[in-house]
């Protein structure tokens, strides 16, 4: 019981600092929609995020990594009335998912630190972003790299590397087409309110896979994942109602965030090849960094005495 608390306390603290983004995108849109329509997106919204995506994708990623012959029936079955036997299973696949959602997030973090304009918290932040014409050659590095290693254990755990790869890539082109819709759904007024609506709900469909993927460093029991990312998701969705205007304040829980994901994709990288963690090592990680860059988010409000 107390493995299983603090695994979810690491991921409802990682789903809701990941979420941030998305649920500011949320806010600003739902300040152009009359109250109805944002009481349909919070309400059918939730649903959808909670009970669609975060809960139906961890069951689809197991699917998918799980032996040959086992059914989605079966992983929903086992995943409930046996964790143990479902996570005995993953046993044999559990690589080919670590190191494919850890190239993921990895890239994920690359990105960020490359290319993202961001509030540095550190002078290296600023230098790296200078250099982001290098984001590029380094990812095809580090992905060429991974791939010899993972060739010479198993041709398909290199074919794994490379699906993380390709989900970054799709996913990245999408937040970016995704940060112009914004800029029109701001200002076109002509768009109608489904439209906005409709475009709220594939966004936050794309920032929930970073939160889904994750989770996966922290347990292999999804039962776990969808206790935690639900929470989390519940979080966010209260953010995007109330507390929107403090979170902004705090400058650097994205940087906490990003940091965390590069953390947690090394460590699934790490153990794809066989190094182990502790239960505890992501959990802690997670929690730490959260209240390391919350600290450096309100040193520096109070230096400039908006605290």
């Amino acid at each position: 019981m107390v493995e299983a608390l603090i695994v979810i306390v690491g991921l409802v603290v990682f789903e809701v600092i990941s979420s941030i983004d998305n649920a500011i995108v949320n806010a600003h849109v739902l300040k152009t929609l009359d109250e109805r329509y944002r009481r349909f997106f919070l309400i059918w919204g939730l649903l959808t995020a909670v009970v669609v995506v975060r809960g139906v994708l961890p069951f689809l990623i197991v699917y998918l990594a799980s032996a040959e012959g086992t059914t989605l029936g079966d992983t929903f079955r086992l995943a409930f009335s046996d964790p143990i036997h479902m996570e005995s299973a993953l046993e044999h696949s559990k690589p080919l998912l670590l190191l494919g959602g850890g190239v993921y997030l990895f890239f994920v973090f690359l990105a960020w630190l490359f290319l993202e304009e961001k509030k540095y918290a550190f002078l290296v932040e600023h230098f790296i972003h200078r250099q982001s014409v290098w984001f590029y050659a380094i990812a095809s590095v580090f992905i060429t790299v991974i791939t010899w290693y993972a060739i010479n254990r198993n041709p398909m755990l290199a074919l794994s590397a490379q699906i993380g790869a390709t989900a970054f890539f799709i996913t990245d082109g999408f937040r970016k087409n995704a940060e112009h819709a914004e800029e029109q759904l701001m200002q076109g007024p002509n768009l109608s309110a489904w439209s906005k609506l409709l475009y709220l709900e594939v966004l936050d469909a794309s920032f929930s896979i970073d939160g889904v993927i994750g989770a996966f460093a922290f347990t292999m029991s999804v039962p776990l994942i969808l206790i935690g990312n639900g929470i989390g998701a519940l979080v966010v969705r209260e953010v995007t109602i109330r507390g929107l205007d403090i979170v902004q304040k705090f400058a650097y829980l994205k940087n906490g965030a990003m940091y965390s994901i590069g953390i947690l994709g090394t460590i699934m990288c790490f153990e794809s090849f066989g190094t182990h963690f502790p239960f505890w090592f992501a959990p802690v990680n997670t929690v730490t960094l959260l209240i390391v860059f919350l600290g450096l988010s309100i040193w520096e409000l109070r230096l400039d005495k908006k605290l």
